[in-house]
């Protein structure tokens, strides 16, 4: 192995991109028949298991900044999927009935990307590499 290759194995950076590029592109092609982007279909889920949920607290679940959040939930308002309804200074998500209708085939591609992986690399070891990946991204969220 050359010096370079080594390198590019043994960084956290490099490893972790290239990971998360082949991880979108099954998580693509698995959610492409409910319509929607792997990150839009999260963000249903979450709307549709805490119905009322905050923008505050989707930011938080997702990790993602307020400003993408926003982006998303105007994008699936727009496409009749969500409702927002303000109560007091605070707005709430809500799903429509076609949000809703998304429910199971979310759940499906979902799983159908977790058995996809766990083919590959083991149910238990992609469910720890999963848990893995998360405990370091709060550990490293912390000192940025």
């Amino acid at each position: 192995m050359t010096k370079e290759t080594s390198i590019l194995h043994h960084c956290l950076y490099f490893t972790a991109n290239s990971l998360a590029r082949v991880i979108t592109r099954m998580a693509e092609e698995e959610f492409r028949q409910t319509g929607l982007s792997p990150s839009h279909a999260f963000l249903m889920m979450l709307v549709n298991d805490h119905p009322g949920i905050g923008q505050k607290a989707l930011c938080e679940q997702l990790h993602l900044a307020p400003s993408t959040v926003t982006r998303f939930i105007d994008a699936l308002v727009h496409r009749g999927y969500l409702l927002r309804r303000t109560e007091g200074k605070a707005s709430r998500v809500y799903a429509t009935p076609e949000g809703e209708g998304l429910r199971q085939p979310i759940e499906d591609a979902w799983n159908r990307l977790h058995q996809r992986y766990a083919k590959v690399l083991g149910l238990a070891e992609g469910d720890r590499l999963a848990m893995m990946i998360d405990e370091a991204s709060d550990k490293l969220s912390a000192e940025v």
